[in-house]
């Protein structure tokens, strides 16, 4: 995908911080061009803290916070928590049910999310388990339950939600690449986005080196650098 413009995205992962660090420049790009990009965040991130004096309501605040200050940096319209306990995230009915009903009233031409495949990333480190659980949840809801009208009957008769196709899926955090969107331009705003998790990153320039090394394309000229960030795309229209 070259362009969005005009195009609806939602963007649906399980923790603040999750959106910047999968894809973040990607919805940068998109934003510059035009999409209108809503996340849907499932949990608060609030077990995210080592301080022995934080509470659990302090860090919902706090990481919902870092989080809409995140996203404005990136051009994202909205955002949207679920407020599902962090670390306990499972592909459930009720989960499903949830992001069926933000499907139907959003219509997103495109949801972006965690591949739930990846339990682990080559020898660097173990995928989280929520970020399994939000995949599956997100892809069963895309397909086939947003789209049928069986499903969940009552949205469309009490909440006057009618059903939708989604026409992409961009699976992020995948271990089989099928799509590369060229983010040279917008890598520093997925840096500056990520700044703004402040309780969750120790050391920022560790960080900004870290995705500068893993966002480069390697098979681009040394003297003319090019950054990407990696999707496995679906295509269901």
């Amino acid at each position: 995908m070259t362009e969005i413009p005009q195009k609806r995205v939602m963007g649906i992962f399980a923790h603040p911080d999750d959106p910047e660090f999968f894809s973040g420049a990607t919805f940068a790009r998109w934003a510059a061009e035009g999409a209108h990009i809503i996340f849907v965040l499932a949990t608060s991130g609030d077990k995210g803290s080592a301080d022995p004096d934080m509470t659990r309501e302090r860090l919902i605040a706090l990481r919902e916070e870092e989080e809409c200050n995140a996203a404005a940096a990136l051009g994202v319209k909205e955002v949207i928590f679920l407020r599902y306990p962090d670390g306990e995230l499972q592909p459930s009915l009720a989960l499903r049910r949830d992001l069926v009903r933000l499907l139907r009233m959003k219509q997103p031409d495109i949801v972006v999310t965690c591949d739930p495949s990846v339990f682990w990333f080559g020898a660097r480190g173990i995928n989280h388990p929520d970020h399994r659980a939000i995949g599956e949840a997100a892809l069963d809801a895309v397909y086939p339950t947003a789209r049928d009208r069986l499903n969940f009957p009552e949205m469309e008769r009490e909440e006057g939600l009618g059903v939708h196709k989604v026409r992409e899926v961009y699976l992020a955090g995948t271990n089989t690449v099928t799509t590369l969107v060229d983010v040279s331009a917008h890598i520093e705003t997925k840096i500056a986005a990520l700044r703004e998790h402040k309780s969750q990153i120790a050391d920022m320039e560790a960080m900004a080196q870290r995705v500068r090394e893993r966002l480069l394309d390697e098979s681009a000229p040394t003297d003319a650098p090019r950054y990407v960030e990696r999707f496995h795309v679906i295509q269901l229209a």
